[in-house]
């Protein structure tokens, strides 16, 4: 799913869950007797509905005593669904989660705890990013990662090698500023000054965005400067600034598709809408600086506390999640990535032509830096350090001075 649909979902009304009656109930498969679980999802909205359906119908024949009930919501009204579900004790069985949103379902006991899941199913990464506490919580379904997106024509021109798996923050900043060429309206790098690349800068500076507990910002440190400036610098030098369109929807991939922008920082949802425009193009794991971090997007399912029918809403899970109809569904369909540890599956993705080196995709997960989760605040602290960086892009701020003022709010946060 694209990167703005990662924004964290509004859970403030789960506390008000009452988990009387949220006990395990009868699980009726196993004598036989038929169930009903109800599937809440945003995952198939917008085309892949059908997809869905396909791995629903494959799961109730392969388990004729069990049957999915079906609801698919639109994203941007999925949060305000649940939440409202949520409160009344009366959401579904299974539904969607996303990462950011975890600790709260954790806390408030939403959600149960997972057993007998088969760990080599799933890609380790995935897998561990939905554990708290030692526990599996949520099941990944899909995974979306973020790489570096290069022009070779416009490499070719100013006779630079391409960038590769050994490059650093160093060589991508020499690369764009030889690239770049007021002249012919050509910039040589793109990458959002945003809250979403922060976090992951910082790792790549060898920093953290929040202390080890939890309970504090730990941005406004060194590695936290050093990331800031690294984002805030681009602006105006070898990326357009605000005036010239950045921070205009879709505009850093239309200047891509223009020929016009060198390398690009973004998802690989990107890539099945680029087809040969510009003609000649690839990818490459991100570059760091001290190591390598790559953001990470997925999504997950869930088996609610509340059901009365736990063993049969895990084993739709279970199937959703790593059954191979599910993989090979996705992969045929384009509809992101399985999340699926058999490598044999993820050869068709591999040889669908552009980008050619497809096995970024899958380099990336080697190093992968999540999201900081900070609960209900989550967007108000993600509007927090996309301000700071704006101050500092538009140079009315220094790092130090707006990392620490934004500390100092998201402190207040986290009390």
């Amino acid at each position: 799913m694209k990167k703005k649909a990662l924004a964290s979902l509004c859970v403030a009304a789960v506390a008000a869950l009452a988990l009387a009656g949220c006990g395990t109930g009868g699980q009726g498969t196993a004598s036989g007797e038929k169930v009903t679980i109800k599937y809440t999802n945003f995952i198939s909205n917008g085309g892949n509905e059908k997809n869905l359906d396909t791995i629903v119908q494959a799961f109730e024949k392969e388990n004729p005593n069990i049957t999915v009930q079906v609801t698919t919501l639109p994203y941007n009204a999925y949060g305000t669904t649940l939440q409202t579900d949520l409160a009344a004790g009366t959401q579904a069985d299974t539904f969607d989660v996303e990462y950011a949103n975890l600790k709260s379902y954790v806390a408030n006991g939403t959600i149960a705890p997972l057993d007998g899941v088969d760990a080599s199913k799933y890609r380790q990464s995935l897998l561990k990013s939905y554990q708290s506490d030692g526990k599996q919580y949520a099941l990944p379904t899909s995974f979306s990662d973020v790489v570096l997106y290069y022009n070779k024509a416009l490499f070719d021109a100013a006779h630079l090698s391409y960038p590769n798996a050994n490059w650093t923050w160093a060589d991508e900043t020499a690369a764009a500023q030889k690239l770049t060429n007021p002249a012919t309206g050509v910039f040589g790098d793109f990458q959002n000054i945003s809250f979403y690349e922060f976090y992951k800068a910082i790792a790549q500076a060898g920093g953290k965005f929040l202390s080890d507990d939890g309970k504090s910002a730990a941005f406004n440190s060194p590695a936290g400067i050093k990331a800031a400036n690294w984002l805030a610098n681009k602006s105006g030098t070898t990326m357009p600034t605000p005036a010239q369109g950045a921070g205009t929807p879709d505009f850093d991939t239309k200047l891509f598709k223009d020929g016009k922008l060198a390398m690009l920082h973004t998802g690989i949802w990107v890539a099945s809408s680029l087809a040969d425009s510009p003609k000649d193009w690839d990818i490459a794991v991100e570059p760091g600086d001290t190591q390598k971090d790559s953001a990470m997007f997925s999504n997950a399912v869930a088996v609610s506390a509340a059901s009365k029918n736990k063993d049969a809403a895990q084993k739709w899970a279970a199937y959703l999640s790593s059954s191979q109809v599910m993989a090979q569904t996705r992969i045929s369909a384009g509809w992101e990535l399985p999340p699926t540890s058999d490598e044999s599956v993820l050869k068709p993705y591999l040889n669908q032509g552009k980008p050619a080196n497809r096995q970024a995709v899958f380099d990336a997960l080697n190093n992968v830096v999540l999201p900081p989760s900070i609960g209900e605040n989550q967007q108000k602290m993600t509007d927090i350090i996309t301000n700071a960086l704006g101050e500092i892009a538009a140079k009315r701020s220094n790092a130090a001075d707006a990392l620490k003022a934004a500390a100092d709010q998201v402190n207040a946060l986290l009390k």
